[in-house]
């Protein structure tokens, strides 16, 4: 039981570190024509970013930027409500709190990267001809699979 728990505690810490990098870096797009890449924040061309995207004036953009954010402190807070119920809580009880709030985080992913997909990932709304998804929004679909697996086992598992 305990390498279990230290498992899913390593995944917890793995997914955190993830979706920060995931929302912080600017590679969500990638142009095929020019080493070009655009995320959430910035547009980066032959290595000078800057904030001007084409884009960052539209509701759908900072709907991903609110719910990435969300995400984090989301998945943060039940990190922490993790370790602090490993350690008060009685033998026999679950993680249910822990769980709710890593399912609230797998949410907000859902969410997320759902709009962003919708509205940028058919190139028509971004500003590259030629292009593909860069490893930020790989990065974020793997958060939300761990996200769900870790709320799930939060949830089924007891303190022993």
């Amino acid at each position: 039981m305990l390498v279990l728990l230290a498992g899913i505690f390593v995944v917890h810490i793995a997914t955190v570190i993830m979706l920060f990098v995931s929302t912080i870096a600017n590679v969500w797009v990638v142009s095929d024509v020019v080493p070009a890449s655009a995320g959430l924040w910035k547009n980066c061309t032959n290595g000078d970013c800057s904030f001007d995207l084409t884009y960052g004036h539209e509701d759908a953009l900072k709907a991903v930027q609110a719910f990435m954010i969300l995400a984090i402190i989301f998945s943060v807070i039940s990190l922490l409500v993790f370790v602090f119920q490993l350690f008060t809580m009685e033998k026999g009880n679950r993680f249910f709190l822990s769980g709710a709030t890593m399912l609230v985080c797998w949410l907000c992913i859902m969410v997320g990267v759902s709009i962003y997909t919708h509205h940028y990932a058919n190139n028509s709304e971004t500003f590259y001809e030629s292009s593909h998804h860069g490893y930020c929004f790989i990065l974020t679909w793997i958060c939300f699979c761990f996200s769900f697996i870790i709320g799930i086992l939060y949830l089924v598992l007891r303190k022993k």
